[in-house]
């Protein structure tokens, strides 16, 4: 595909970089020409210096036969202006925007094709929060993944001592409970994955992603690892947008508290949330933590604008005897330096949102795209669509699927129906399939099973 990414921030260089290594042609536009060096030196891309609203700029982009165009430059209205053009000068089939302000994603018909030609909005701060609200309602997880609209999940969660299924094979969590139908998607060891097969041992601190229907997900849990008590107590640390939409969400069946250091948007954060306790403060302040009891919080949730703040926040809170402590990490390289020691739970933006850029971008009816383990692998929802003679997945059951190497079918959904995949399971045609795939080289592959050939060899 030729796709033209505007902004080579975070979003847009790590989209770039996704996108660059599954073949397809790609160029980052931007004002700042250094940042544009950076990512030239290191992928194989086309880059344009320039702002992105500009006809000449998209022209010399290469707009005019560019399958996509995705804006995720940092100002709103760039984005909704580079797409408007894009649309009004060249006709460029899918335009995808970043568009953080609440002010314009609650107008409703501003988003239309006879408006504002957007047939994407991604909002991050939505998307982060969504995936911190998920990890506070499955204590223990290190991610939750929702598909089919919630009516299955993939949950990551690290195998601990003493758990009853350390030391056991997969196949005896099938004797083991009986009544709860679940598939392990994927085991990774020291960082290396392992195609889960019925002989395969858990091993204490393995990372195991499994599947299941929403409702069983507790059940398997708790045979991995201890159960944990459900999360009552939430301290946020940063009132900024995610900080209040997380408030907002939480503040009906927990208890919560925001810290924030600006007076002006604590006042606004106080008279806009219902039962939130606003605190103006510091949230790296140990007289501060300690008076407001954070021996006592369940969870200290560091959602501030800046990595330190939000890394040394974190540490001090878990020192002073916060249970858990989840911290949003701007920059990727530090996730992986400080997940899994002090801090329990460390969140990439980056991450989180560019799932829901690549679903647009596969090709196949895709309907759901995760990426996982810093973009090493990824979940898939795709749906079956055709005939046996058409579709190389329908009519088939999942034992004789030609899978890539490294992926595994984990369920399906099949309307209201959640179907765990077992070899002998039918795949028919309008089925959600949900796959796991560890090695990204093999994305195209899988969007070729997905694709109905008019005929079929």
């Amino acid at each position: 595909m030729k796709i033209i990414i505007l902004g080579a921030g975070q979003v847009g260089g790590t989209l770039a970089e996704h996108l660059a290594r599954e073949e397809n042609d790609i160029t980052v536009v931007d004002t700042d020409a250094k940042k544009l060096r950076e990512l030239h030196t290191k992928l194989d891309i086309r880059t344009i210096t320039g702002p992105g609203s500009y006809p000449i700029v998209l022209r010399q982009a290469g707009c005019e036969d560019a399958d996509m165009l995705i804006a995720v430059t940092n100002s709103d209205e760039i984005n909704m202006i580079a797409c408007q053009v894009a649309h009004t000068l060249f006709r460029t089939p899918t335009k995808i925007a970043r568009v953080r302000a609440t002010a314009y994603l609650t107008r409703k018909g501003l988003f239309a094709h006879e408006a504002i030609p957007i047939d994407v909005l991604i909002s991050p701060e939505q998307v982060v929060t969504d995936h911190v609200r998920r990890l506070i309602e499955h204590p223990g997880a290190l991610q939750v993944l929702e598909f089919a609209g919630g009516l299955v999940q993939l949950v990551a969660v690290k195998a601990f001592y003493g758990g009853p299924l350390v030391g056991q094979d997969l196949a005896f969590l099938r004797h083991h409970m009986p009544n709860v139908d679940t598939r392990v998607a994927a085991i990774y060891r020291r960082n290396r994955p392992i195609i889960p097969r019925g002989d395969t041992v858990i091993e204490a601190d393995d990372e195991v992603f499994f599947l299941a229907a929403r409702r069983d997900i507790r059940a398997v849990m708790s045979e991995l690892r201890r159960v944990e008590r459900d999360f009552r107590r939430v301290v946020i640390a940063g009132g900024g947008n995610i900080g209040e939409r997380l408030a907002e969400h939480l503040e009906h069946s927990h208890q919560v508290k925001i810290i924030e250091h600006n007076l002006e948007r604590c006042t606004t954060l106080s008279e806009r949330l219902d039962r939130t306790v606003v605190l103006h403060g510091s949230a790296t302040s140990k007289r501060l933590l300690e008076e407001e009891n954070i021996e006592e919080c369940d969870i200290f949730c560091a959602l501030t604008n800046d990595d330190e703040v939000n890394i040394m926040s974190s540490l001090l809170a878990k020192r002073l005897g916060a249970k858990k402590v989840l911290t949003l990490i701007n920059n990727a390289a530090y996730v992986d330096l400080v997940q899994g020691g002090e801090i329990d739970i460390a969140i990439s933006p980056q991450q989180a949102t560019i799932g829901s850029l690549l679903t647009h971008v596969r090709r196949g009816d895709i309907v759901n795209v995760h990426s996982l383990r810093r973009g090493a692998a990824e979940a898939i929802e795709a749906i079956a669509h055709g005939d046996k003679q058409s579709s190389k997945v329908v009519g088939r059951a999942i034992r004789d699927i030609d899978l890539p190497d490294g992926t595994t079918i984990g369920a399906i959904v099949r309307g209201k129906e959640v179907i765990i995949a077992h070899g002998d399971v039918m795949v028919e045609s309008g089925d959600h399939v949900i796959l796991f795939v560890i090695d990204k080289r093999r994305i195209r592959d899988v969007e070729r099973l997905f694709q109905v050939g008019l005929t079929f060899f």
